[in-house]
């Protein structure tokens, strides 16, 4: 499958790039900054040079032309003030769910949060963010076009993956290593049973596997 991947130097996605093309899938990564193009091809991806923020939806469609698939793992990051939080992590998810629709890519992921919720109150930047990513997720999950799945992660570290989570509707709060978050994310794109759902994510005591074959109803 072709999987364009939105954020594709981000720490998540490049793992997941990584798993992908280790499984003889044609990733394909949306960054901003040339330079990190090679990063991608040593991960096995192709760069695609995008600037999500001030693209058209013409520009954002030539990208997904072709694909099977989509993953939305972009984000503003840390230290980001509150207007980046509504033109990437809000605008910029809307825009990409928008071009995958148009141009005809059921199969739609998004790397959420947990307690992503479009009225989620506070005045805090992280407040903000919550807000932000509730309201894509709500714009996700009405388009009908969409075969969508959205993941929303724990606290993520940087540990060693361990292959062992808790993926359910809801997991209560936990950290999860991003390794095991890429896993995760390569394991739903390849099983679209798993469409229409929104699942928490925490490290558990389930193979990843076996993790999304049960929500999956296999």
């Amino acid at each position: 499958m072709r999987i364009v991947i939105a954020g594709g130097h981000g720490r998540i996605a490049l793992r997941l790039e990584r798993l992908l093309a280790a499984r003889g899938h044609q990733p394909v990564g949306i960054i901003r900054k040339p330079e990190q193009a090679e990063d991608l091809r040593g991960a096995g991806a192709e760069p695609a040079v995008l600037d999500l923020e001030s693209a058209s939806p013409g520009q954002v469609a030539d990208v997904l032309r072709g694909a099977d698939a989509a993953v939305f793992a972009a984000g503003a990051g840390p230290g980001s003030g509150v207007d980046r939080k509504e033109t990437v992590d809000r605008a910029a998810a809307v825009l990409f769910a928008e071009a995958a629709e148009r141009e005809g890519v059921r199969r739609f992921l998004v790397v959420s949060s947990m307690g992503a919720d479009a009225e989620h109150p506070g005045d805090e930047v992280f407040d903000a963010y919550l807000r932000a990513k509730g309201a894509a997720d709500d714009a996700v999950r009405a388009r009908a076009g969409l075969d969508w799945t959205i993941l929303r992660p724990g606290m993520l570290t940087d540990d060693a993956g361990t292959g062992l989570i808790r993926l359910e509707a809801s997991t209560g709060r936990g950290p999860i290593p991003r390794d095991d978050v890429a896993a995760t994310l390569a394991e739903l794109i390849e099983t679209p049973a798993t469409a229409g759902l929104t699942l928490e994510l925490v490290a558990g005591s389930t193979p990843v596997s076996v993790a999304v074959k049960a929500v999956a109803g296999n």
